[in-house]
């Protein structure tokens, strides 16, 4: 059996090289500036939510189902800017992983809304929505600049703390978690990571 020409050793080095690399790079585009945006409309949300905890939690819900939908349209704009900015394609590897890893969690989410707010168990809602953004931030974080992974956890410890106390309290780590956590962390990512 013959060897192999070295133009071929040459090629798979390259293409395991390259590979490695893809693996190796981070997804940047995460927008300071648009998590910032979101943090202080989820304040809006969680004040003007608190009005209908007592009377129709269906409603308190709807508040906060749209600005869940407000944070999408602001956190995807804010995002493509960034990337269009920086020539960071959406299509990438680390893209890829990233947003597999990002929008998994979420998707469970949306589905334990659905079920949670169906039987009326509005006092799980914040828990389940602080831990699951969380864990959003946690594995894709892996994907992406060090401190997305960080601002997990402390989405995750506010959704911990949202297991045990009553409805009201909910509302207010959600405002803390979706308002102060984005409004802080946009602010870091904003000046250390470029917008």
């Amino acid at each position: 059996m013959d060897p192999a020409p070295i133009h071929e050793h040459a090629l798979n080095n390259l293409r395991y090289i390259r590979e490695a690399m893809e693996r190796a790079t981070a997804f940047t585009s995460i927008p300071g500036w648009g998590g910032f945006w979101v943090g202080l409309t989820a304040v809006g949300a969680s004040v003007y939510g608190a009005r209908f905890i007592a009377a129709s939690p269906r409603t308190w819900m709807m508040v906060w189902l749209g600005e869940a939908i407000l944070a999408a349209i602001i956190a995807g704009l804010t995002m493509i800017r960034k990337a269009r900015r920086a020539s960071v394609p959406f299509n990438s590897p680390a893209a890829r992983r990233f947003f597999v890893s990002y929008f998994a969690p979420l998707i469970a989410g949306a589905a334990l809304t659905y079920i949670l707010g169906h039987i009326g168990a509005w006092k799980a809602l914040p828990a389940t929505w602080l831990l699951l953004y969380g864990a959003s931030f946690v594995s894709s974080g892996a994907y992406s600049i060090r401190v997305v992974p960080v601002m997990g956890i402390c989405f995750m410890l506010l959704g911990i703390a949202a297991c045990f106390v009553s409805f009201p309290a909910g509302n207010a780590l959600l405002g803390c978690g979706f308002g102060g956590i984005h409004i802080i962390f946009g602010l870091i990512i904003a000046r250390s990571y470029g917008g």
